[in-house]
């Protein structure tokens, strides 16, 4: 195996061109004034994800056979990247690429071809993913959710929060108990993955709550009061969902990761242009070290950020282990964000406050990124126990 990765190739550069330049274009068709009306009005970003639906691109992963583009990690990363660097926000639809390989890799062959498809084409919408609940946080293995089985189907009650986008999906990735924690013999036993028809479930045993937040995120809590989820929707075999989520979500670091690679050169790119614009003093901005250094700093940092991204993305796609890799790129990529954000601010001084300059709204947003979909402290412990071998902190 160690062979095999020491054979692996990385790209380097500007690779997947056609695809970076396909999605510049779509994105000139949304400039900062369409984000921020958005944000004005709490609304979805309808326009954005269909012109990404109609051009095919949240299909990248979808396989051919099923009406997708059957495209590697990497450039379903590199679409994300690039949604970003424009000044967009991929949150609005990211998630149906990092759900997808839950039902690729786990789902039996009628649910493929009863969803896929329609996926692909845009008919159906698959970005909402039931995980976090509001009592048990990051330990999804203690989480309360309940399905019972009752002949043809499964009778479902609990609460999730931070579901992201429900009220625009027409379907759910759940992962609920199936038996009592008290009754399993592992932490990672009992749980089970479902995939729920929202268009069939709301208001049949399923409500939804916009939660108002720091940016235009469009999450939701959910509550379950006995709904109904044929047997039939069940994602593999019952109780082991735990494992099927976690197969999923090196794929999910990477790709978040590289939003976080977009941000930072946003703002490293906005941060140059300023500086050399902005004339005080009689010299432009940024010849002062003072805000030249910081600028310079946060390129240095989304550089080695972006080849160990790069690293774990060819892991994934090689089949190797890459767990450590996907931890410390999602690490590192959030960090370069957030330092880079930092410098811009600075960089623009009181102009970085006024909402027309794009500024702080990509703030706010990269900030997210150090607590979601893992916090940062999540992926030092992951670091700490699983590749250094010290004792497990939690």
């Amino acid at each position: 195996m160690a062979n095999d990765a020491a054979m692996i190739s990385i790209p380097f550069g500007n690779d997947h061109p056609e695809i970076r330049d396909a999605i510049r274009a779509i994105c000139k068709n949304f400039p900062a004034a369409y984000w921020r009306k958005l944000e004005d009005a709490d609304e979805y970003a309808e326009e954005f994800v269909q012109a990404l639906t109609e051009s095919g691109y949240l299909a990248a992963l979808i396989p051919e056979e099923y009406g997708g583009s059957g495209l590697p990690v990497r450039a379903a990363g590199v679409i994300l990247e690039e949604i970003h660097v424009s000044g967009c926000n991929a949150a609005a639809c990211h998630a149906q690429m990092y759900i997808m390989g839950t039902v690729l890799r786990h789902g039996n062959a009628d649910q493929k071809r009863r969803y896929l498809p329609g996926i692909a084409n845009g008919k159906l919408r698959l970005q909402a993913f039931g995980v976090s609940e509001p009592t048990t946080g990051s330990d999804t293995t203690r989480l309360k959710t309940r399905a019972v089985r009752d002949g043809s189907h499964y009778i479902v009650n609990g609460q999730k929060i931070w579901t992201s986008r429900a009220h625009k999906s027409d379907l759910m990735l759940l992962l609920a108990r199936t038996k009592a924690l008290e009754e399993c013999t592992s932490r990672s036993d009992g749980l089970s993955v479902f995939l729920v028809d929202m268009r069939e479930a709301v208001g049949k045993g399923l409500t939804l709550r916009r939660i108002d937040t720091m940016v235009n995120h469009q999450t939701n809590e959910v509550f379950f009061d006995n709904l109904r989820v044929p047997v039939e929707n069940l994602i593999g075999e019952e109780n082991r969902g735990f494992r099927y989520i976690l197969d999923g979500m090196n794929a999910e670091r990477i790709l978040v990761a590289h939003e976080s690679l977009g941000d930072a050169r946003f703002f490293i790119n906005k941060s140059v242009e300023y500086s050399k614009q902005r004339v005080v003093f009689n010299r432009p901005i940024g010849q002062n070290q003072g805000v030249q250094f910081p600028i310079a700093r946060s390129y240095a940092e989304w550089k080695a950020a972006d080849l160990m991204v790069r690293t774990g993305a060819a892991l994934f796609e090689a089949g190797q282990p890459c767990g450590e890799e996907a931890n410390i790129g999602k690490l590192l990529a959030a960090d370069a964000a957030w330092n880079a954000a930092e410098a811009c601010m600075q960089t623009h001084g009181g102009f970085a406050v006024a909402r027309e300059f794009d500024v702080e709204r990509k703030w706010r947003e990269c900030r997210l990124m150090q607590i979601a979909p893992i916090s940062t402290n999540l992926i030092l412990s992951y670091i700490g126990e699983h590749v250094l071998g010290m004792p497990r902190s939690y």
